[in-house]
């Protein structure tokens, strides 16, 4: 008896097993026909201001990388017109520029002569001395954001004739290097490239 007892346990518990496994089965069903989607699990975004520079930041190192990746090497000294800069000038701009911004807010001394980056022949006839220097401006930033904490950000700076919060320095140093890796979207068109695209998130 006590046997017969453990069988029919044993029954309902597969029973009622695979009717719960069906009905869950419905529902994605449903759903997929519906054109819903189940319901993911969402990452919080960073909850501090400097947390979250640091991520922007980083996503901006890695789409510049996209576009330095997209170019063919002999397409480094390539200019749109005679009187603009080639594209390994417009990238070397650019992190002369995050060099700046990030000693004017860190106090740390920028590891290259900025007013002649520019004109370093390796790195405007060298993909990957290219890629070093810009990437290297990138990570300089990165690191002078986490050297502050969210109140620092709000102590001013002397820049251009005015005190500015550090915030405002870090938001035109982002602003600038997004103008400048833009530039080089027709760059890449006018060589044949397909430019990377778009990274907001």
């Amino acid at each position: 008896m006590r046997t017969f007892s453990r069988t029919v346990w044993a029954v309902r518990y597969l029973c009622g097993a695979l009717a719960l496994s069906m009905a869950l089965s419905l529902v994605g069903f449903a759903q997929q026909a519906s054109g819903q989607q189940p319901a993911q699990q969402l990452k919080e975004y960073p909850t501090t201001r400097v947390d979250s520079l640091v991520r922007e930041w980083t996503r901006a190192r890695d789409y510049t990388g996209e576009y330095l990746n997209a170019m063919p090497e002999n397409g480094l000294g390539f200019k749109p017109t005679p009187e603009v800069r080639s594209f390994a000038q417009q990238m070397l701009h650019l992190a002369a520029a995050n060099f700046n911004f990030a000693s004017r807010i860190s106090g740390q001394k920028a590891p290259y002569d900025l007013a002649n980056l520019e004109k370093v022949p390796e790195y405007n006839s060298s993909k990957a001395a290219l890629t070093k220097v810009v990437t290297e401006s990138y990570d300089f930033m990165i690191s002078a954001i986490k050297g502050l904490d969210d109140t620092k950000l709000d102590h001013r700076v002397p820049v251009q004739g005015m005190n500015r919060p550090v915030i405002s320095i870090v938001n035109a140093a982002f602003e600038h290097q997004t103008h400048h890796r833009g530039q080089t979207t027709i760059y890449l068109r006018l060589k044949g490239a397909t430019p990377p695209g778009e990274k907001l998130f």
